[in-house]
């Protein structure tokens, strides 16, 4: 039985088989039938990390990675909105809870934009500047 419908990347939802159903070619995590016999199935897409200009992001990963991480045990991080110049002396990782920021590398005239909800890993030795249009609360972890 083939399980339709559409799905932004990291978030769940359920399908049903249809009169005109398409093939789905994901596999579902389950599925089941309910109480009038139609079947559902449960699919979980992979969050998908992209990078730009060395800053890797993966937009609002599930919270199992977070866990697997540790992410809510690492040390906090705000700061009001402003601009800044920011060096990485070691590789840091980091999630935002809350803000909205373009960092700049050093040497380029394109920014990055990162906000609440995002998983963002920069590289050791990378100069920017951060311009925080919203404040920022986030998790980060050195090295």
């Amino acid at each position: 039985m083939a399980c339709v419908g559409g799905l932004s990347a990291g978030q769940s939802l359920l399908y049903t088989k249809t009169k005109h159903s398409l093939p789905f070619t994901s596999s579902p995590v389950g599925c089941s039938r309910n109480i009038v016999g139609r079947r559902f199935c449960a699919v979980r897409a992979e969050t998908m990390a992209t990078e730009k200009l060395g800053i890797k992001i993966e937009r609002n990963p599930p919270e199992s990675k977070l866990t697997q991480l540790g992410v809510r045990k690492w040390p906090k991080w705000s700061c009001p909105p402003s601009k800044f110049p920011w060096t990485f002396d070691t590789k840091e990782a980091c999630y935002l809870l809350e803000g909205k920021v373009k960092v700049t590398p050093d040497g380029s005239s394109e920014a990055v934009e990162i906000g609440a909800g995002d998983l963002v890993e920069f590289p050791k030795g990378m100069s920017c500047t951060w311009d925080v249009s919203v404040g920022v609360d986030k998790h980060y972890n050195l090295g």
